[in-house]
């Protein structure tokens, strides 16, 4: 076997033929060389795999995986990890792709320069199914070192992935050895961060080096309708207020806090559902009676001027100047055998 490269992209997919091509290209048009592509196609009933093939018949920097049945989508994440050998991995999902030719040079780069960050993202490009871009998700602003256990405590404040979807992210393959959880569908791959995390930085570029697409077909509609995420969140949140609360300098207000938060806009915007019930008990039962009237006094009294700040950014965005503009990957020209 052949040395083992820096990096490794990993492109699991399920019935993204019109994609995969375009997945694969952004990959193959970097200006970073070192890089294996491990396609692992979860039993498609589309040419998906087909595709993958006459791409590795081209590049031997490309292994494909076809498997006999599917295994579902946490399953195919975790099969594209553990054959991982470069030092880094970077997911690249094949209805996704890379919008700068630049992108991996820029994301090894960050890790390469920061030995305390575990992973380095980007901000992304919203892409429709025809690939026009829609907008840019910048989630975290600020370029450069983001502290672990801080940006834990920020996401679940927020109630977002901070972070982003795993085509932005970039991360020492040492450290993710554990895999996703398998036990979660929706925020699996927030978990992930918090677990990597924990165990280093993060190194943020607030160009826009990925592409995330919206479409009909993803796994997140799917879940949405299913009420998933929901209830993952409540159960994220209870998992790692504990680690908040022995690893952060986090207070007991700040704390209580993010517990009330959630509590509070879990009732608000979910469905009553008794998992969902279930789980806010189990976080209720983490703050007291007076606790509770402390913290609920609290976001009424601060919730006008939280509605102000929002309204004012809102204003400044819609006034300032317009965001540069960012060119998606070049269309590609391959057509698919047959």
């Amino acid at each position: 076997m052949s040395a083992a490269p820096k990096l490794s992209v990993l492109i699991p997919t399920y019935r993204f033929e019109r994609y995969l091509p375009e997945s694969i290209e952004s990959v193959l048009a970097q200006d970073f060389g070192d890089f294996e592509v491990i396609v692992s196609d979860d039993a498609s009933p589309d040419r998906s795999a087909e595709i993958a093939q006459a791409y590795a018949a081209r590049d031997s920097r490309i292994r494909v995986q076809r498997h006999g049945q599917n295994i579902g989508m946490v399953a195919n994440w975790n099969w594209c990890l553990r054959e991982a050998r470069g030092e880094y991995c970077k997911y690249v999902f094949g209805d996704d792709c890379l919008v700068s030719r630049e992108a991996l040079r820029r994301m090894v780069g960050l890790l390469d320069g920061a030995p305390g960050a575990v992973i380095a993202a980007s901000s992304r490009l919203v892409l429709d199914d025809a690939s026009r871009p829609e907008e840019i998700w910048d989630d975290l602003k600020r370029p450069g070192i983001h502290e672990g256990i801080d940006l834990i405590g920020r996401c679940l404040r927020a109630d977002r992935n901070l972070v982003g979807e795993p085509s932005a992210v970039l991360f020492r393959t040492a450290a993710a050895s554990r895999g996703f959880d398998p036990a979660l569908r929706q925020v699996v791959d927030l978990e992930m961060w918090f677990h990597l995390l924990l165990s280093g930085d993060l190194a943020f570029d607030p160009e826009p080096l990925c592409g995330f697409r919206r479409h009909a077909a993803q796994q997140t509609v799917a879940n949405r309708s299913a009420h998933v995420g929901p209830v993952e969140s409540l159960r994220i949140a209870d998992r790692y207020l504990d680690v908040l609360a022995a690893r952060s300098h986090m207070g007991p207000f700040a704390l209580r806090s993010i517990c009330h938060r959630t509590l509070y806009y879990s009732r608000k915007r979910s469905p009553r559902l008794p998992e969902i019930e279930a789980m806010e008990a189990t976080l209720a039962a983490r703050l007291s009676p007076g606790w509770r009237c402390l913290l609920l006094l609290t976001h009424r009294l601060s919730k006008p001027f939280s509605n102000l700040g929002r309204a004012l950014r809102r204003l400044r965005d819609r006034l300032g100047p317009p965001p540069a503009p960012v060119l998606a990957v070049e269309r590609l020209r391959w057509t698919p055998p047959g």
